[in-house]
């Protein structure tokens, strides 16, 4: 039987149309013109002005702490939610779910107008704690919804058995269900982690004079148009993301041959 070429042509026009950029991206980072359209020649010089940038590491740490605590407040708050309403059967669970998922259903633009209002009538200054408010209320349907799922499909018998065998409740939890609803929480917290340092259109609604995150530094440079110091930004980020990829994959590799 003939296979059709058709599922193949797509793949392939997908693969060109996504990576073309991305390693046009990186070709430019090493081009010794500061015009990325035009190709001067191999050069490093635009990763040495990176490295001494104070105003990029400065907006990365900010990301980093960021992306960290909004992260940790998510994964707490998301997971004691899922349990709570897992162990508590009602009739408002499903409205009560659904409106744990509006963070990321409303459009980003309207999440940031709504809490520069309400951030602004409290009189919270903007910066680091406004930030981290907000991100970490839209990371929270992440870890609630992974964490949700897979405490549906856990087996309860797992829990009556140690609650059978003398075991007391938070004995239970952490012997019993932290290890197996933990997968769900670390897929849950690397979204979260990932979903806040990307972040732009809310950061630039509640970001202070005092403080910047690289998401919004680099938008705020692009205005000017694409440097070369951004492509060499933009390739090392892209580094780290392989090899934290590679390093996953060989982990999980070692451990299904264990």
């Amino acid at each position: 039987m003939k296979t059709k070429k058709w599922p193949f042509i797509y793949v392939g026009v997908i693969t060109v149309i996504t990576y073309i950029p991305i390693l046009l991206t990186v070709v430019y980072s090493f081009n010794a013109s500061r015009i990325s359209s035009i190709w001067e020649g191999f050069s490093l010089k635009w990763y040495a002005e990176l490295f001494h940038d104070r105003d990029i590491w400065e907006a990365l740490r900010n990301s980093l702490i960021l992306a960290v605590l909004s992260c940790l407040g998510a994964v707490v708050i998301g997971s004691m939610g899922a349990l709570g309403m897992y162990r508590k059967k009602s009739r408002l669970n499903d409205a009560v779910a659904y409106l744990s998922m509006l963070p990321i259903m409303i459009p980003e633009i309207i999440l940031g107008m709504v809490f520069l209002s309400v951030f602004s009538l409290m009189g919270l200054p903007f910066g680091m704690v406004t930030l981290v408010i907000a991100h970490t209320t839209f990371c929270i349907p992440y870890v609630y919804s992974t964490v949700k799922a897979r405490l549906v499909g856990m087996d309860k018998s797992l829990e009556e058995a140690a609650l059978d065998l003398g075991a007391c409740g938070w004995r239970v939890f952490f012997d019993v269900t932290l290890p197996l609803i933990a997968p769900a929480i670390w897929s849950g917290a690397m979204l979260s982690f990932a979903m806040s340092f990307d972040d732009v259109v809310i950061s630039i609604f509640l970001t202070g004079p005092t403080v910047n995150t690289l998401p919004v530094k680099i938008y705020t440079k692009l205005k000017t148009g694409v440097t070369p110091e951004i492509n060499a930004l933009a390739t090392l980020m892209l580094g780290v993301t392989i090899l934290l990829l590679a390093g996953a994959a060989l982990v999980g590799r070692g451990k299904r041959k264990k």
